[in-house]
C-alpha cells in the first residue's frame, strides 16, 4: 500500500497499531476529503501561510478531516515537489492537524510500510519544505 499524494483526496486512512515497534494491526478508517466538501466554497487564495488557508471556507473543514483520526498519535502524508496545489498537503491541513494534537509528517517514501519502518527507526524526515 502506498500513501496517496494528495492528501485532500485521499478516501481513506490507513491506521496502524504499533506494539514492540512493530506493526500489531491495521484497519482503514473512511477519511473526508475533497467529495465530501465539493458543495463548499474554495478557493486557492494567496495566504503567504500556504494552502488551505481559504478565508472563504468553513474553519471546521480540516478538524472534520482529522476527527476519524483523534485517536492517533502521528499522520503520515506524502508530499511532492510540484509547482502548485494539486498534490502533497496544505499548510492549513498541517498546521490544523497539528492543533487537533497529531504531529503531522510529510514524507518522500511511497510505501507506508517503509515509511513506518523509517518513523519507528527515528530516521524519517518530515519535509515541511513540501507544503504547500
Amino acid at each position: 500500500m502506498t500513501i496517496r499524494q494528495h492528501f485532500g483526496r485521499a478516501r481513506y486512512y490507513v491506521v496502524l497499531t504499533i506494539q514492540n515497534n512493530e506493526i500489531s494491526a491495521r484497519e482503514k478508517r473512511e477519511k473526508l476529503g475533497h467529495a465530501q466538501f465539493s458543495g463548499e466554497t474554495h478557493a486557492e487564495g494567496n495566504d503567504p501561510r500556504g494552502h488551505g488557508y481559504d478565508p472563504a471556507a468553513p474553519p471546521s473543514r480540516h478538524a472534520r478531516m482529522a476527527s476519524a483520526i483523534a485517536d492517533c498519535q502521528v499522520l503520515l502524508a506524502r508530499g511532492t515537489l510540484a509547482p502548485h496545489a494539486s498534490a502533497g498537503v496544505g499548510a492549513g491541513a498541517y498546521d490544523s492537524l497539528r492543533a487537533a494534537g497529531i504531529r503531522p509528517i510529510v514524507t518522500d517514501i511511497a510505501k507506508i510500510d517503509d515509511a513506518v519502518k523509517a518513523y519507528l527507526m527515528g530516521t524519517l524526515v518530515d519535509h515541511t519544505e513540501r507544503l504547500h
